[in-house]
């Protein structure tokens, strides 16, 4: 069970606070839930206790292992499915596992897309979310400014073109 002011990992949203343990009263029945406050905006969530774990609520990773993400972004190789429909399929199901592994592969992925060829709506919607997921996770770590880890990121994609 977390407690507030600790920093977790909704695998939609991203990395957050939590702000306040609260019970809410829906169509007669209360539950507990945690209000997370998420980071890089002004977006909120109440997320039930008792599903907690089956949404994917997690800790926010360490230092070590940001470093570590930070590293796997720079040597993952790029996907190269030409089919949009099958990597879009297949992107959202990596989104949604919560693995920051997974997304980051995904980041990558779409950040070189939309370098080169440029992106669909839905793929730069895609591309945004992961973006944020990653970088409110990684900024939370305490490992590095958003900025110092987007130009990470960026001069790793720069390097590939």
């Amino acid at each position: 069970m977390y407690s507030v002011g600790d920093k977790v990992v909704h695998p939609m949203h991203g990395a957050g606070t939590v702000e306040e343990i609260r019970q809410i009263e829906i169509a007669g029945k209360k539950r507990k839930y945690y209000s997370i406050s998420f980071a890089g905006g002004s977006m909120t969530a109440n997320v039930p206790i008792d599903n907690s774990d089956s949404i994917g609520l997690r800790d926010v990773i360490g230092k070590d292992e940001a470093r570590h993400v930070i590293e796997t972004f720079i040597s993952i190789p790029i996907s190269d499915d030409i089919n949009w429909n099958k990597r879009q399929r297949e992107n959202l199901i990596k989104i949604k596992s919560g693995d920051i592994y997974q997304v980051v592969s995904v980041l990558k992925d779409l950040m070189y897309r939309d370098r080169i060829k440029g992106l669909s709506t839905n793929e730069r919607k895609t591309l945004s979310s992961a973006k944020q997921i990653v970088l409110s996770e990684l900024v939370l770590s305490a490992f590095a400014s958003e900025s110092d880890i987007e130009n990470i990121m960026n001069d790793t994609i720069d390097a590939l073109i």
